[in-house]
């Protein structure tokens, strides 16, 4: 027969060997303040670190046996990440990152992310964390309100641009093409995400059409009539229309209110990718742009593009919030009181997760903390400094600086030629002071600057195009 004292007496032993799993108060305050002092001084050195450095230095360090039996001093542990994880690769968080979309990871997210893991709410059910929940709503009512859906609207945070594209897809799928043969309408420089969203839906075998565009790559509105006339015409019936809301060469808008009037028309679902753009609605500038987009039946959106937060905080909007809970809950009945307060619906109820991070904080805190009117004028200045790159741009004769941004990317081309264009984008990123990034549009090769990172300004443009003129004195010599 088993003792009880012999197996009390093993446990007490188990006890003390975990106890570093839970640091007494004395050694999480000791802890905090050294990876708290590591964050800052990050921060601190982030407006003079170069924007790129060799993904080799990611192995400088080595830690043998990768995972200790016995764990590391935290200064060993901060020095590993400082030398292996913060410095290699591309920062994003440099002002002068100018080179894809993401904006930056502002330092109010990161305090929120360390809030929600430490409290540890369950944020799928109101039942579970109802104040989490509450505040995921409020997030949400938020976005609604910026990109002007109704009340009716529904919709969840994810963790990006695609799952907020792929959960609109299955929503659409749900209510019109449930059984499938509904033709899509995209063009060719639809994110790729949507293929693969589709694949996932199980569309990715469905009549798929790729609609003309015009010379800033929006879709062409007399090119999507005619296929969807034509389709009706041989029986096929239109499902889906993606169109975007920035495009991802040029962060175009594509002539939304008209795609909008053929969707309904011809009876398709009208979904909106605004992974980058869409949230450029919250300024006065952006919403006067993207006139047309409140006309969608879904949206995707991305804050951690245009609101600048940190990876991992997407979201997507549907115009008739019901039918999002029918296609992802367990039951209809999706806004659920909690006791005598209504937080408003479960967020498992409307979102491919049911486990789910407690990532509405990482957005509700900065908006708390910093106000909406920040957000507005750091957006309009994005507007106005891409414009102002653009202009810049003109002073370069062997540059053709390409059509004026609709939003915060510029693509131009060097007019040398494609390879001379591709290794005057090598000189800049080897040089490592701005990143900029390269895309092909109809075969031809253009430079990219994408500026979205909240701590980009004037003199950081300036310093730009002294890299530039710089890199091609580099090219003429």
């Amino acid at each position: 027969m088993t003792d009880p004292a012999n197996l009390r007496a093993q446990a007490l032993d188990l006890e003390r060997q975990m106890a570093p799993l839970e640091p007494s108060s004395s050694d999480r305050r000791a802890i905090g303040g050294q990876v708290l002092d590591h964050a800052l001084r990050f921060l601190d050195e982030v407006e003079q670190a170069p924007s790129y450095r060799p993904a080799g230095e990611a192995f400088d360090r080595r830690f043998d046996p990768e995972f200790s039996a016995n764990g590391r001093t935290v200064d060993d542990v901060l020095d590993f990440i400082a030398t292996t994880v913060d410095q290699p690769g591309i920062a994003t968080t440099s002002p002068r990152f100018m080179g894809y979309i993401p904006g930056g990871g502002l330092f109010q997210s990161g305090l929120g992310d360390l809030l929600a893991a430490v409290s540890n709410k369950y944020a799928g059910f109101a039942t579970a964390g109802p104040g989490a929940v509450r505040i995921e709503n409020a997030c949400v009512d938020f976005l609604r309100d910026a990109v002007g859906f109704p009340e009716g609207a529904a919709g969840t945070l994810t963790t990006g641009g695609s799952i907020a594209n792929l959960t609109a897809i299955v929503a659409a799928r749900e209510a019109l093409d449930p059984d499938g043969g509904g033709a899509i309408y995209t063009t060719l420089y639809a994110h790729y995400c949507v293929d693969k969203a589709l694949k996932i839906a199980g569309r990715g075998r469905s009549p798929h059409r790729k609609i003309a565009t015009d010379a800033k790559t929006r879709m062409r509105v007399d090119a999507l009539r005619e296929a969807l006339e034509r389709d009706v015409a041989d029986g096929i019936r239109p499902w889906l229309i993606v169109a975007s809301a920035g495009t991802i060469d040029m962060g175009a808008i594509e002539p939304l209110e008209e795609i909008a009037a053929l969707a309904r028309e011809f009876g398709a679902w009208f979904h909106i990718d605004g992974a980058y753009g869409g949230l450029f609605a919250l300024c006065d500038e952006g919403r006067s742009k993207l006139h047309g987009i409140a006309l969608a039946d879904s949206i995707a959106l991305d804050p951690h593009k245009t609101m600048f937060l940190p990876y991992g905080t997407g979201a997507v909007l549907v115009r008739n919030g019901a039918l999002l809970a029918e296609a992802l809950g367990h039951d209809a009945e999706y806004i659920r009181p909690f006791g005598e307060a209504d937080v408003g619906p479960s967020p498992a109820n409307l979102s491919i997760e049911l486990t789910r991070h407690f990532r509405a904080m990482r957005l509700w805190l900065p908006l708390q903390l910093a106000g909406i009117d920040a957000f507005k004028a750091a957006q309009t200045e994005k507007l106005l400094l891409a414009r102002y790159f653009h202009a810049r741009l003109t002073e370069f004769p062997a540059i053709d600086p390409g059509p004026e941004p609709d939003l915060s990317v510029v693509a131009f081309r060097y007019r040398s030629g494609d390879a001379a264009g591709e290794r005057l984008m090598e000189i800049l990123q080897q040089r490592g002071r701005v990143m900029l990034s390269g895309t092909r549009i109809d075969g031809t090769y253009y430079l990219r600057a994408a500026i979205l990172c909240f701590r980009t300004h004037a003199a950081h443009i300036d310093e730009a195009i002294a890299a530039i003129g710089d890199a091609l004195a580099t090219l003429d010599g």
